[in-house]
C-alpha cells in the first residue's frame, strides 16, 4: 500500500471512528442530561464509585491483548480466538473476586446497596472481553463503519431503557441497567456487523506471544487506571457520595471530548503507525500531523467548555448541579494535554517499545502519588487542581522518548501545539466576556449565543492566521467533496 493510499485509508478510518465515538457519546450525553434531571448527585456518585472498581477489573481482562493483536504484523484466526477465550477466563476470575469482595466494598463506604450493585454491574466484564477482540479486528482492517452503527444502536437501546427506569423510580438502578444493557447490546450487534467470529481454536503459543508484548501494556494500563481513579476513591471516602457525584459529573463533559478524540487516535493511528514502524520518517510525520490536528480540534472545544461551564450546567442539568462547575473547569484544563499524551504513547506502542511504555507509567505514577499526597492537604477543589498540574508535567514524560525514537522532541511538540492553544485562549476569553455582557438571561439562549460566538471567533482567527491545520482540514474537505461530485 502506497503512502497516499494509507493516508486516505487512515483519514477514512479516523472519520468513521470519530463519528462512532461522537455519535455514541453524543447520544449518551443527551441520555446523561435527561438522567441528571431525574436523578440526584448522590445517586450518580454511587454508580460512579462502583464503576471505578469495574474499570480496574476491566484492565486485567482487556488491556494489552487488544493492542497486541493490532500491533502484530500477521494476526490470524488462532490469535483472535485464543485471545477471546483467554479474556473470557480472566473476566470470570475478576467477576468472582468482585462478587466475593462486594460486601467489604459496601461496608468500607458505608453504603449497603453497593453490594448488590457491584455484583450486578460486574457482569459487563464478559461482553467487554468479547468486544475488545471485535474492536481489535475492526482496527486492523481500519473498517470502522460497522463499529459506528453498532455503537449507535447499542447506545439508543440502553439509553431508552435507562430513561424509562429512572422515570419509573428505579433510581440508581437506572444507571446500572444502562451499563449492562449497553455492553450486551453492543456485543450482539457487533456479531451482526463484523465478519469475525470466534472459532474453536486455542493456541497456548499465541497467548504466550501476546503476553510477551501485552503484559507490559497491562501493567502500564493498570497503573494508569488505578492512579487516575484514586481521586474518585478518596473523594468518595473522605467526603460523601454527593461530592463524588459532582466530581464525576464535572469530569464527564471534558472527558467526553478528550476520550472521543483519544479513542479515535488510538484505534486508527496505532495500526497505521504499526504498518510503517520501520519507516521512522513516515511515523514522525504522522505523529506530528496527529498532534497538530488533534490540538487544533480539541483545545478550542475544551477551553470553550471552560468558558460556558456555569451556563451549560444551568441550562442542561439544573441548579442542583452547579456544585460541579469548579470540577468541570479544572478538568477542562487537565484534559487539554491529552493530544500530546495519547499520540506519543501510541507512537511508542507502534514502534514495538512496550518496555518504554511501562517505564513511562512508573515515572508518571510517582508524580501522581506525590500530587495526591500534596492535594490531600487542600480542599477537594485544590486536590483536583494539583492533578491538572501533574497532567501537564506528564506531557514532558510521555514526549521524552520520541526525541530519540522519532527525532521529535517535546519542545517541538509544544511549538506545534502553541498556535492552537493561543487562539483557543483568545476565544475562551471572548466567550467569557460575552457571558458577562449578557448577564442573567435565559440560560439556554445564553449558551446558544456563547457557542455561536465561540465557533465563529475561533474559525475567523484560524483563517486570519492561516493556521496550517485549518488549511489542511479545508483542503481535505474540498478533496472529499470533489470526490463525491465526481461519483468516486
Amino acid at each position: 500500500m502506497t503512502e497516499t493510499e494509507m493516508k486516505k485509508k487512515v483519514v477514512g478510518g479516523l472519520f468513521w471512528k470519530l463519528l462512532e465515538n461522537g455519535g455514541a457519546q453524543g447520544i449518551q450525553f443527551v441520555i446523561a442530561v435527561i438522567l441528571a434531571r431525574l436523578l440526584t448527585p448522590a445517586e450518580y456518585g454511587v454508580v460512579g464509585l462502583i464503576m471505578i472498581f469495574i474499570t480496574i477489573a476491566n484492565v486485567f481482562v482487556q488491556s494489552g491483548f487488544g493492542t497486541a493483536l493490532v500491533q502484530k504484523k500477521q494476526a490470524d484466526e488462532a490469535d483472535f480466538s485464543s485471545v477471546c477465550y483467554f479474556e473470557l477466563i480472566l473476566a470470570l476470575v475478576m467477576y468472582g473476586l468482585l462478587y466475593f469482595f462486594a460486601p467489604s466494598i459496601a461496608s468500607y463506604y458505608g453504603i449497603g446497596e453497593l453490594k448488590e450493585i457491584v455484583r450486578v454491574l460486574a457482569v459487563v466484564l464478559f461482553p467487554g472481553a468479547v468486544i475488545s477482540v471485535q474492536t481489535a479486528y475492526v482496527s486492523r482492517k481500519l473498517e470502522f463503519r460497522g463499529l459506528f452503527l453498532s455503537t449507535l444502536a447499542a447506545s439508543v437501546v440502553a439509553g431508552g431503557i435507562s430513561i424509562w427506569m429512572a422515570w419509573e423510580g428505579y433510581g440508581v438502578w437506572a444507571m446500572v441497567g444502562q451499563q449492562v444493557i449497553y455492553y450486551f447490546a453492543l456485543m450482539l450487534v457487533l456479531f451482526l456487523s463484523v465478519s469475525w467470529r470466534p472459532a474453536f481454536v486455542w493456541s497456548l503459543a499465541c497467548i504466550k506471544e501476546m503476553l510477551a508484548f501485552g503484559w507490559k501494556l497491562l501493567c502500564a494500563s493498570l497503573l494508569d487506571t488505578v492512579f487516575n481513579n484514586l481521586y474518585g476513591l478518596f473523594i468518595g471516602k473522605i467526603y460523601n457520595e454527593e461530592v463524588m457525584g459532582s466530581y464525576s459529573r464535572g469530569e464527564q463533559f471534558p472527558k467526553l471530548i478528550a476520550s472521543n478524540l483519544g479513542a479515535a487516535i488510538q484505534a486508527v493511528l496505532l495500526p497505521a503507525f504499526s504498518s510503517k514502524q520501520e519507516d521512522v520518517a513516515y511515523v514522525r510525520r504522522m505523529v506530528r500531523r496527529s498532534i497538530r490536528l488533534s490540538s487544533f480540534v480539541t483545545l478550542p472545544m475544551l477551553l470553550g467548555l471552560f468558558a460556558v461551564a456555569d451556563t451549560l450546567v444551568q441550562a442542561l442539568l439544573g441548579e442542583k448541579w452547579l456544585i460541579c462547575v469548579p470540577f468541570l473547569r479544572i478538568m477542562c484544563i487537565s484534559y487539554c494535554f491529552w493530544p500530546i499524551h495519547i499520540t506519543n504513547l501510541q507512537a511508542i506502542n507502534a514502534m514495538g517499545r512496550s518496555d518504554i511504555f511501562l517505564k513511562l507509567e512508573l515515572v508518571k505514577k510517582v508524580l501522581s502519588l506525590a500530587a495526591l499526597v500534596i492535594g490531600m492537604y487542600f480542599s477537594v477543589y485544590g486536590m483536583v487542581a494539583i492533578k491538572a498540574v501533574q497532567d501537564f508535567l506528564c506531557t514532558f514524560v510521555n514526549g521524552a522518548p520520541n526525541r530519540k525514537l522519532l527525532g521529535y522532541s517535546i519542545w517541538n511538540q509544544w511549538m506545534d501545539v502553541m498556535p492552537s492553544a493561543l487562539l483557543s485562549a483568545i476565544m475562551c476569553a471572548g466567550v467569557m466576556a460575552l457571558g458577562n455582557f449578557l448577564g442573567e438571561i435565559n440560560p439556554a439562549l445564553k449558551l446558544l449565543l456563547q457557542v455561536i460566538w465561540g465557533v465563529g471567533l475561533y474559525g475567523i482567527l484560524a483563517w486570519l492566521a492561516r493556521m496550517e491545520s485549518f488549511c489542511y482540514l479545508m483542503a481535505m474537505v474540498k478533496e472529499r467533496l470533489g470526490d463525491k461530485s465526481l461519483g468516486r
